[in-house]
């Protein structure tokens, strides 16, 4: 294996822009090496810090405009913006170029893009084929996207254009309320292979795709790397008042307003305790009215986004982790959401809800409580319970972290993925069992 791509990234460009990020990984015995190209939405993200780990993680392996993670200095990659609006003219210049070039072959890929009657299709067209103009220079041996919505139609259609095969991972958004039915089908029949981040994810793919691919539907958990996690029970906070600690961005489906309103609860009761919020979203001015509406401004802290060291070292003060997730009335939901593992894999115990797939992480009355969603006083009392009960929080605590270390670890994940990559680049037939 050869050392990842030392090209260096280009600067942060408007919230349209596409990427590709490229990492170099041994593809099979019978080739020295392969270059995989990764396709996300916007890169970095601070929301999205599963596909850094992953990048990262697959680079290890190799032996040779907002806040950003630390950890995006370790990954070694070219980083392409395929911005319509910010490089307009070169795209233009590869629509041209391939029409001219491979005219049968354009026409027929864009035809399948206006069978779909929308902007937004044609426009991740047009993507590809800049994006498969650049390939022409540096050619990739396989394609991986992260979301089976704008991402996953760039290699679909770039595959169509190149013959570069492609795989893709589905998490939540994408699939349960983004994607159009038939879009996502022809996605997941094209693809080499499709990953997805839970079993219950899988279910779901499986019933929309045709007999022919569900063999293709592979489970691989987000992994954390537990060297930036340490285990810490006691908690810093039992020296002090309790803490309960939520994280992620401030949407619905995060479920802080019954976090807040079971907060109300607790402190009528005469709990002792203080809640602290991070993340930035589009729902802060509502939850803060309802923080003030319920007069809980001792009680409650809306602390905004933190980079990931601050973030590490409040799961540590945490005496309890708290998110109790819903699904939306237009159908969003989480995937297994990144920070429980992280609350998990540091000593925080953990309360959520039955939603998805956390219940393959957590396991109730095991590694952490599960409460039915929607409901603030099951959440009150689950929070009351952790409490009061120092014995309880440790043994869930040292189970979770068990738990984390068995199933969802960066290694596991990340081997994982790679075994997929090198069956799609040496083109065999069959992929690993699942």
């Amino acid at each position: 294996m050869t050392n990842p791509l030392t090209r260096a990234g280009q600067g942060m460009l408007p919230s349209d822009c596409r990427n590709l990020s490229v990492i170099r990984s041994m593809a099979s015995k019978s080739v020295r090496s392969a270059t995989v190209g990764y396709i996300v939405s916007t890169w970095p993200r601070l929301s999205q810090t599963f596909v850094l780990n992953e990048i990262v993680a697959l680079s290890a392996k190799d032996p040779g405009g907002e806040p950003v993670h630390a950890e995006v200095a370790k990954v070694r990659a070219e980083v392409t913006y395929l911005s319509l609006r910010c490089r307009w003219k070169r795209v233009l210049w590869a629509n041209l170029w391939l029409a001219h070039d491979l005219p049968g072959r354009y026409a027929r890929t864009l035809l399948k893009a206006l069978r779909y009657c929308r902007w937004g299709v044609v426009r991740r067209f047009f993507q590809a084929v800049y994006l498969s103009h650049l390939l022409r220079r540096e050619p990739l041996t396989h394609l991986h996207a992260h979301f089976a919505t704008a991402p996953a139609l760039v290699a679909m259609f770039t595959h169509e254009l190149t013959g570069i095969p492609y795989t893709f991972t589905a998490h939540a958004r994408d699939i349960y309320v983004d994607s159009q039915p038939g879009l996502l089908r022809a996605e997941m029949e094209r693809a080499k292979a499709v990953i997805t981040v839970s079993e219950y994810n899988r279910r779901y793919l499986l019933s929309r795709v045709s007999p022919a691919s569900k063999g293709k539907v592979y489970r691989i958990y987000n992994g954390l790397d537990l060297r930036q996690f340490k285990f810490r029970y006691p908690c810093a906070s039992d020296l002090g008042p309790p803490v309960i600690l939520s994280v992620g961005r401030l949407i619905e489906k995060k479920g802080l307003a019954d976090l807040i309103v079971a907060s109300a609860i607790l402190r009528q009761r005469g709990r002792c305790f203080t809640l602290e919020i991070i993340g930035a979203g589009p729902l802060r001015k509502a939850l803060e009215a309802q923080v003030k509406q319920l007069h809980l401004e001792d009680r409650v802290k809306l602390l905004g986004a933190q980079p990931q060291e601050l973030i590490r070292l409040a799961y540590q003060r945490a005496t309890v982790f708290a998110l109790p997730c819903v699904i939306t009335a237009e159908g969003d939901r989480d995937g297994i959401p990144t920070v429980l593992l992280e609350a998990m894999a540091s000593g925080a115990s953990v309360v959520s809800t039955s939603v998805s797939g956390i219940p393959e992480l957590i396991d109730g009355q095991r590694e952490g409580l599960l409460v039915s969603p929607n409901n603030p006083f099951m959440l009150a009392d689950a929070l009351d319970r952790l409490l009061t009960d120092p014995e309880l929080r440790q043994r869930l605590a040292l189970a979770a972290r068990a738990k984390v270390e068995a199933c969802f670890t960066i290694e596991r994940s990340s081997q994982q993925l790679l075994d997929l990559f090198q069956h799609a680049v040496a083109n065999e037939d069959t992929l690993p069992l699942q």
